[in-house]
């Protein structure tokens, strides 16, 4: 009788669970929003943290909140989703925020800046670190409401044409470089180009450019720079950690359910850490596709990394100088920065290091 009676119950709370789910959705509205990436569908890492975050957000409706994913230039410019935001052409926008720092170079602390922390770091240091509440802030100012959108992890340096062994060789290269990098590398003779990641392949096929970065192998690869520029370099100073961002328009944030507000965080959540994971695990199998292929992979010199270093400091010590919305994102992230690499010399870095050299950890 006991065991009946249990089976009785069950069956009752589950056929109330049923209903009570279509109900809760039914008392929601209906609501379609647009939302615009600034990267192409071919690169199903990047592109793809905006449809994981999409249907996770129609899954947590009951498919009563949509979002519809237009790729970059599908419906505005891919470096201009930001703006098409702002003036609420597209309720939200996937993006690297320092593409827009030209606006202004605070911008480049929600995607990266120069010598700046790693991916765990940069998720650290929004999520617990004060920066969500600095770059909620800043954005706030632009009608935006921001969210964490995905890392890549450390960057590759990019793919060159010619060698670069001293900082000599720097000088009047044509490279397409995003963001706050670009200003640094004109600091040592470079002329930077803010290419979109689709146009870059023609860029450097045709000689406009002398050497482009993106991603790291397995974007590259897609993308085929391989064919056009034989010199593969490490690391990509410029970006340790590179925070992706859904941006969302203030005043449709506002109107929505305070439901479809969470769901939206859940799955920007979600989609932040799915892009990282992605990236991590096809990374290495891409490097060793291109190796084959031919590929000259190669480190930046210790004199090389220590004129960028410099050159970086000068330049961002000198933005703090005359900007007081830099200058209050920077300081406190300067002294995070120092806490966390102080703490990853400890344990993290030290492990890292023993295990590469391990015969059989790295694929030797």
């Amino acid at each position: 009788m006991e065991r009946r009676s249990f089976i009785k119950k069950a069956a009752i709370g589950a056929t109330v669970g049923a209903v009570a789910t279509p109900a809760f959705a039914q008392a929601q509205p209906t609501i379609t929003w647009r939302l615009a990436s600034s990267f192409p569908k071919s690169l199903d890492t990047i592109f793809g943290a905006s449809d994981v975050f999409s249907k996770r957000v129609a899954q947590l409706t009951g498919g009563k909140f949509t979002i519809r994913v237009f790729a970059g230039g599908e419906i505005v410019p891919a470096l201009q989703v930001m703006d098409a935001v702002q003036a609420g052409t597209v309720e939200m926008g996937h993006s690297a925020s320092y593409y827009y720092f030209g606006k202004d170079p605070t911008f480049a602390f929600d995607c990266a800046v120069p010598f700046g922390l790693n991916s765990r770091q940069q998720t650290a240091w929004i999520d617990q670190g004060g920066g969500r509440e600095l770059m909620r802030e800043f954005f706030k100012d632009y009608g935006i409401v921001n969210f964490l959108g995905g890392n890549t992890g450390t960057q590759m340096g990019g793919w060159f044409r010619k060698e670069v062994k001293t900082v000599k060789d720097l000088n009047g290269l044509k490279m397409r470089i995003g963001g706050f990098a670009g200003k640094v590398m004109q600091e040592l003779g470079v002329v930077p180009q803010q290419i979109a990641g689709g146009d870059i392949y023609p860029a450097l096929e045709k000689g406009t450019i002398d050497a482009a970065e993106w991603v790291g192998p397995y974007d590259d690869e897609k993308l085929g720079f391989n064919k056009v520029a034989p010199f593969y370099y490490a690391p990509g100073w410029w970006e340790a950690g590179p925070q992706l961002s859904f941006y969302v328009g203030l005043k449709e944030w506002e109107k929505l359910p305070k439901e479809y507000q969470a769901a939206i965080e859940v799955a920007t959540y979600e989609a932040h850490v799915v892009m990282q994971a992605q990236y991590d695990a096809r990374n290495p199998a891409a490097l060793a596709r291109l190796l084959k292929s031919g590929v000259k992979l190669r480190s930046f010199s210790k004199e090389v990394m220590e004129a960028c270093y410099k050159a970086a400091n000068t330049v961002m010590d000198a933005e703090a100088e005359k900007n007081a919305k830099f200058k209050k994102v920077y300081e406190p992230w300067k002294r995070f920065r120092q806490d966390e690499n102080q703490w990853f010399s400890v344990a993290e870095a030290p492990l890292q290091n023993f295990m590469i050299t391990r015969k059989g950890s790295n694929g030797s």
